[in-house]
């Protein structure tokens, strides 16, 4: 009968032995020989989240080669309920939550090129035309408001609306000899949202800041859920508007003026106690307004948020409850603001602005009393800024 005999293992296991040799070199020659058979890919079906990332990559590849038209349109045709974000709230503090949806910084104060010493020199005799076209429109607004009436309840819809407009249109025409540009510009009456004009024109102001510049400003961060400020979630039709069509020559905006609504004027915030939120409301809503407006021009050229900018988008806005003026200044610095493109993306939007300066004191027997020259000058350097050519 035959028994089963044990072999010992080291002969096999001898770096000699014929069974173990192998050549260095084989795995580096297999790397480097090309794949027969294409790569595994999930199925565009598929519930899982790889089938997911695959459809995602695959819709933005193709978009990267489309028109700007193309792309809004692709971005824009799904319609799902979503947060929706009003450029005036009565949340508290709600300027912190805008800079950190935008992911905007913001400044106090205004650009460089609004100082003293960088601004450009204006005649005398055109800061006296600019003084006559905005007391004529206060004192022809006030004159319609002393007409019998007792109480108006949309005050700043029926007369400072109307005092803004006129004086807009005024300003625009007056300063088109010092400003070539406003000649070519268009004036947009209460586009989408309510309450503010603005001038659109063919060429893009110029950057405040370089585009890579480093500032100091932080962006706050807001780690609570966006029903928290409080926003709620509703169905919301999709829409990339500057105020005119894509094939419109004037495609860059130049400054905005918003009209203060009623229920945010500063003596109503003062009845509820809000004296201290006036201020916050104005930069929420330049930031808002602000950055909606640049991120529309800049898609209009083609930009989205997985091709960034490659140039800053610089717009203006000036906000007014018909005696107090506040100013702003936006840059759009990029786009990229998903979790997916925005993972190792160091660049930030800025916001300059002021605070609430008062144009004049009151109004008493046809007279303006304590005209403010100080915020003319300063709406005048923001009409007469231009682009380089």
């Amino acid at each position: 009968m035959a028994s089963c005999s044990r072999l010992p293992l080291h002969p096999l296991l001898s770096s000699a032995s014929v069974r173990l040799a192998c050549n260095r070199n084989v795995q580096v020659e297999a790397s480097t020989v090309q794949s027969l058979y294409p790569p595994i890919l999930p199925s565009r079906t598929a519930k899982s989240k790889s089938a997911k990332r695959r459809v995602v990559t695959e819709l933005f590849e193709q978009l990267r080669s489309c028109t700007a038209q193309e792309k809004i349109h692709a971005l824009t045709r799904v319609q799902r309920k979503k947060y929706v974000i009003y450029p005036h709230t009565f949340a508290l503090n709600a300027d912190r939550w805008y800079q950190h949806y935008t992911k905007t910084a913001f400044l106090g104060g205004l650009p460089e090129r609004y100082d003293a010493e960088s601004a450009p020199v204006v005649d005398e005799s055109v800061l006296s035309e600019v003084r006559a076209v905005v007391c004529n429109s206060i004192l022809q607004e006030h004159w319609h408001a002393k007409k019998g009436r007792t109480f108006i309840y949309k005050e700043q819809e029926q007369l400072v609306s109307p005092f803004l407009r006129n004086a807009v249109c005024g300003l625009k025409n007056l300063l088109a000899k010092e400003n070539p540009v406003l000649s070519l510009s268009s004036l947009d009456f209460d586009p989408q949202v309510n309450y503010y004009c603005q001038i659109r024109i063919p060429q893009q102001l110029p950057e405040f800041v370089p585009l890579e510049a480093e500032i100091s400003a932080e962006v706050p961060v807001v780690t609570l859920a966006p029903d928290m400020l409080p926003l709620f979630r509703r169905q919301y039709d999709n829409n990339v508007f500057i105020g005119a069509k894509l094939e419109d020559p004037c495609c860059y905006g130049h400054t905005q003026f918003h009209v203060v609504p009623d229920r945010f004027h500063r003596d109503r915030m003062s009845k509820r106690g809000s004296s201290d939120q006036a201020e916050v409301s104005l930069r929420a809503n330049s930031i808002a307004s602000l950055f909606a407006w640049t991120g529309a021009q800049a898609m209009y050229q083609g930009f989205w948020s997985e091709e960034d900018v490659s140039r800053p988008f610089v717009s203006q806005a000036v906000i007014t409850d018909g005696q107090f003026f506040s100013f702003f200044c936006y840059q759009l610095n990029t786009l990229a603001l998903s979790p997916r493109a925005d993972s190792n993306n160091s660049r930030k939007n800025l916001c300059w602005g002021t605070e609430s300066m008062q144009l004049y004191e009151r109004i008493t027997d046809g007279d303006i009393v304590g005209l403010n020259d100080a915020v003319l000058k300063l709406l005048l350097q923001f009409l007469l800024n231009n682009p380089q050519f």
